[in-house]
């Protein structure tokens, strides 16, 4: 895992002594994701910089040193990620007579080896693995960029300044850029929209004008003398999902079971794939666990387990993890941390994020992240099986909710509407209380009373692609901000047919294409990167992701229950008691932390006359959350939290607006 930055363009900088010049202070930005060692090449007269930060994984000699050069001569790489299959392509290249002569053992050697064998597209499409890179073709004269399939790697890029200081920026953060003379540090205001309505930034936006995010699957290509860059797709979920659909897997349950986990098997044993201490995120939820046990029975030794655990009541989920681990026999280490320790790291959020983000699960996923980077340099994680086997409970929600809302005429849903804003919140959940437990499973929430507010808000949708957009929104981003207009993105405005995909296979396809890889993703990859440790997915080994969208829909969800499958897979390994409890998220106690121990500090941040005089928000709308929220009637916390984390990154980084 490593850190790149770079620029196409000498511009005003003159002489290649200033460039070099530019591209450290670009690298030495992203030192955290590679503190091991940096690298600089530049070709003046193309007037092409590559830097690199390297996190040494495989091979930890100069040998896998970056920027790297092939044997061939023509390419020079910096690339950021692993090639988890690199052994079976150096392989390949042998048996055709075209492998090099092999300097080392990195997957970065393999791939430029099959880049001047196979071509770009062709190598990066027998690639498993995630990945970001920058490549220069110096014969073609040709810079080309590329991102993993799924999205685990984050390249940002776009052209900066005017005139001759017009100059085209890349790189793995956005502080990278910013640290470039031409960059402009001017608000996007089309994603600040975006922020709110769903507490990241989608790609391709970013939070600066005219610097976007290279979207999974992705080569983008920009040969010198072109002034606009070509963008290309390799690899698409959309089309994986309809074909998958097209094509679905005749197996039993039993058949399913035995594919599902050797599919497992085999990716969690090619990430395991290290000359480095490697470990695990335990949970004790069903991805994590599923993980570890996979490790673990693969492993000749103990797998190394991390969780975290907190003094919060509700929000300890180590005792789970802790029995998990005990009857696997791993090596696990809990942590147990007051609300004051994990409290401490949110000045740190606008650094470790460059961009603002607001899902407050980055701060227990940071303090696991620093937990593991003790004793190990990579470590594996659960995520991805919400959005591949059904798992968030939002889909049945949402699926059930429209097949008796789309019977009903608009009119009556608004007047429905109307009915349950009539209680505020708190109000909804002293009446369901009592009766919460005769509830249908996928009915039973947490603070109900803001579910029913928010229901109250998409009754009268028109499809139930905008019901589900209603469902996965935070604020109404027209009405929360004074200034600029939501962009069209796949929840809305830009129609995906996802033909065949039923409801729920579209809810799970959408998530996958936009909240796994803008939120789950990046909240993963700074969190680590912060403290320099690397994170790999099993779960979104291309392969294994193909295979799960041509599986029936029915071994997903189950009698109400998602991730039907996975599970069995699991109680192969781990007792079903030890696993089946009411799912909660990585989360922490931001509601009552704002009415507590931060309220001075947000207050500080969403003052009136500080909100007024910045002119991008609707004051009277954001204050009104904020004393309904001290006054406990509702929980606005996700929805402050994301006006929060923008304006603490605000204060960071003074953008132009």
């Amino acid at each position: 895992m490593c850190g790149l930055s770079g620029f196409f363009g000498l511009g005003t900088l003159g002489s290649a002594d200033i460039a070099r010049g530019v591209l450290e202070s670009m690298t030495t930005a992203i030192v955290r994701r590679g503190p091991d060692s940096a690298g600089h090449w530049i070709d003046g007269e193309a007037g092409i910089a590559l830097g690199h930060r390297r996190l040494a994984i495989l091979d930890l000699t100069e040998s896998g040193a970056q920027p790297m050069h092939s044997a061939c001569g023509r390419f020079v790489i910096a690339f950021n990620g692993e090639i988890y299959n690199h052994l079976d392509l150096r392989a390949s290249l042998e048996t055709a007579n075209a492998a090099p002569r092999w300097c080392g053992h990195s997957d970065t050697e393999t791939l430029l080896a099959g880049f001047a064998h196979w071509g770009v597209r062709s190598t990066i499409e027998r690639a498993v693995g995630m990945f970001a890179f920058a490549l220069w073709d110096r014969r073609d004269r040709q810079l080309t960029l590329g991102r993993d399939r799924l999205g685990e790697k984050p390249l940002y890029y776009g052209y900066q300044g005017q005139g001759a200081q017009r100059t085209f920026l890349f790189g793995s953060e956005l502080k990278s850029l910013a640290q470039h003379p031409v960059f402009e540090r001017r608000l996007n205001l089309s994603a600040l929209h975006l922020l709110m309505r769903h507490n990241y930034v989608p790609d391709p936006f970013s939070i600066y004008e005219n610097i976007a995010k290279l979207p999974p699957g992705a080569l983008l290509t920009l040969t010198l003398g072109q002034s606009t860059p070509t963008l290309e797709t390799f690899w698409s979920l959309a089309t994986v999902a309809e074909h998958g659909l097209r094509s679905p897997l005749n197996l039993s349950a039993e058949d399913a079971e035995r594919e599902l986990e050797g599919l497992l098997s085999q990716s969690a044993r090619g990430q395991m794939l290290a000359d480095v201490p490697l470990g695990a995120f335990l949970s004790g939820g069903v991805d994590s666990s599923t993980i570890v046990a996979l490790m673990q029975a693969q492993s000749s030794r103990p797998v190394k387990t991390f969780t975290i655990g907190f003094d919060e009541t509700g929000f300890d989920e180590s005792p789970h993890a802790e029995a998990v681990a005990r009857h696997l026999g791993t090596e696990h280490t809990t942590l147990k941390l007051t609300g004051r320790e994990a409290r401490e790291v949110i000045p740190q959020l606008p650094q470790l994020y460059c961009e603002p983000f607001s899902d407050s699960s980055q701060i227990p996923t940071f303090l696991v992240a620093a937990l593991a980077r003790r004793q190990v340099t990579v470590a594996l994680s659960g995520d991805a099986g919400d959005e591949l086997f059904g798992g968030y409970n939002r889909y049945l929600v949402t699926h059930d909710l429209w097949r008796g809302l789309g019977r009903l005429p608009v009119p009556l849903r608004k007047m429905m509407a109307k009915a349950l804003g009539t209680l505020p919140p708190h109000r909804w959940n002293s009446l369901i209380a009592p009766i919460s437990g005769l509830l249908p499973k996928s009915l039973r929430f947490s603070d109900a009373g803001q579910k029913i507010r928010k229901a109250a808000n998409v009754l009268s949708a028109a499809s139930v692609d905008e019901l589900y957009r209603g469902v996965v929104s935070h604020w109404d981003p027209a009405a929360v901000l004074s200034r600029g207009a939501e962009p069209p993105t796949l929840l809305s405005g830009l129609r995906l047919h996802l033909s065949g995909l039923g409801d729920i296979e579209r809810m799970m396809a959408l998530d996958a294409m936009t909240y796994l890889p803008g939120d789950i993703l990046v909240k993963v990859d700074r969190a680590a990167m912060g403290v320099s440790l690397e994170t790999r997915v099993p779960l979104l080994d291309h392969r294994l992701v193909e295979w799960a969208w041509r599986l029936p829909l029915a071994l997903k969800i189950r009698d109400g229950q998602g991730k039907w499958l996975l599970r069995q897979v699991l109680y192969r390994h781990v007792p079903r008691e030890l696993i089946e409890r009411p799912k909660t998220g990585f989360g922490i106690p931001i509601d009552a932390w704002l009415r507590g121990p931060l309220r001075d500090w947000a207050e500080g941040l969403i003052a009136e006359s500080r909100l007024a005089k910045q002119g991008l928000f609707n004051t009277a709308l954001v204050r009104r959350a904020w004393d309904e929220h001290q006054e406990r009637r509702g929980n606005w916390s996700y929805h402050l939290w994301d006006v929060l984390m923008f304006q603490a990154w605000w204060d960071e980084y003074r953008p132009i607006l």
